[in-house]
């Protein structure tokens, strides 16, 4: 009688199926990737992004006046604090866009107070604001204490809400320019509907081109429910043209789907083709300052993030919707997205397959 040499694994079902999904596993490369490769990716990116460089330092800002120089000998004795001295309009600058978590204006005169800007719904704003009055009112040796005074109204589009909501349409477009265009087209290819379609006199740039007008027929009912949202949970304003923002907003939807093409041309499964949206999507989220501010990666990296399309994207949406700011300044955003949707889509176009 002849033992087959795996007799304990053909003698169980069970365990003959899992080692079938082991060796499956290991030789699907993308399969390996996601479940070890891109965690580790992940780790490297949040940990750059918030790396520990010895103790930590807080970055405020301190506004230049004429009793600034006594704040900032107090301040720049206190190790745990990274102080900026900037204009007034520098300074809300930095405070909008998170660079900074506390503004610092000293007095005018000897009997005014010391005036403490900051968001209370910041992370660790508040915790800083405690630790910079610790230090000032130390330096008086507190028997006459400064009097102090917080403003934690933020001004127009200062609040942390406001910088979301902005990160998060930028986000909301190019998950869907993605996943609409790439699973759509992937799909078909893979249910063999492509094929049929290569006896028709159809072309290729028609084809992909039909993606790219569907997918914006919904860009203006994204911005509209989600502002609309904010606005009634949160109170979010726009204060530039909403016209401004629906033109970036369709310019930056056609740009990523551009990726989306680029993903499904030759992608033969589901499987493959959400690998790519994702290894594209997802160290974007990262970088391009969804939920915190990109100038937290070293600054030789701020060049390469900056020519990112969500990067793009983003800050243009920020200035007009929280500063007001026109449509006609954002021209290197735009051109930073056009340049994207243009070069991915004469890509994907050269290397789409029908099969």
């Amino acid at each position: 009688m002849n033992v087959p040499r795996s007799s304990f694994l053909s003698g169980s079902p069970l365990l003959a199926l899992s080692g079938a999904r082991i060796k499956e596993f290991f030789r699907e490369p993308g399969a390996i990737f996601w479940t070890f490769g891109f965690p580790l990716l992940m780790t490297l990116a949040l940990g750059i992004a918030f790396r520990s460089e010895g103790p930590g330092r807080s970055a405020v800002a301190l506004v230049d006046g004429p009793r600034t120089p006594a704040v900032l000998a107090a301040l720049r004795g206190e190790p745990s604090l990274l102080v900026h001295l900037l204009s007034p309009e520098q300074t809300a600058a930095r405070l909008r866009v998170g660079d900074v978590l506390l503004a610092i204006e000293p007095p005018a005169s000897a009997e005014g107070a010391l005036v403490y800007r900051f968001d209370p719904s910041r992370p660790d704003a508040a915790a800083i604001r405690r630790l910079v009055d610790d230090v000032i009112q130390r330096a008086a040796g507190r028997s006459n204490p400064v009097p102090t005074r917080d403003e934690t109204a933020p001004a127009r589009g200062g609040r942390y809400i406001d910088w979301l909501v902005p990160g998060l349409l930028g986000m909301q477009l190019l998950s869907g320019a993605l996943w609409g265009t790439a699973w759509n087209i992937v799909n078909a290819r893979q249910r063999k509907l492509l094929k049929r379609l290569t006896a028709t006199p159809m072309r290729r740039g028609h084809y992909l081109l039909s993606f790219r007008i569907s997918g914006l027929l919904f860009v203006p009912l994204q911005v509209i429910v989600l502002f609309a949202f904010g606005r009634l949970t949160f109170g979010v304003t726009n204060h530039g043209s909403a016209a401004a923002v629906l033109v970036l907003s369709l310019v930056g939807s056609w740009s990523f789907a551009g990726l989306g093409l680029l993903c499904a041309s030759r992608a033969q499964n589901n499987e493959t083709a959400n690998g790519l949206v994702n290894l594209v999507t997802l160290p974007m989220f990262m970088l391009s300052g969804v939920f915190f501010s990109s100038g937290r990666f070293p600054a030789f990296l701020l060049p390469v993030i900056r020519l990112l399309p969500l990067t793009a994207f983003n800050e243009a949406i920020r200035h007009v919707v929280n500063d007001g700011a026109s449509l006609f300044a954002q021209g290197p955003s735009v051109v930073v997205l056009v340049a994207w949707g243009v070069l991915s889509s004469a890509v994907a176009l050269r290397l789409f397959r029908w099969g």
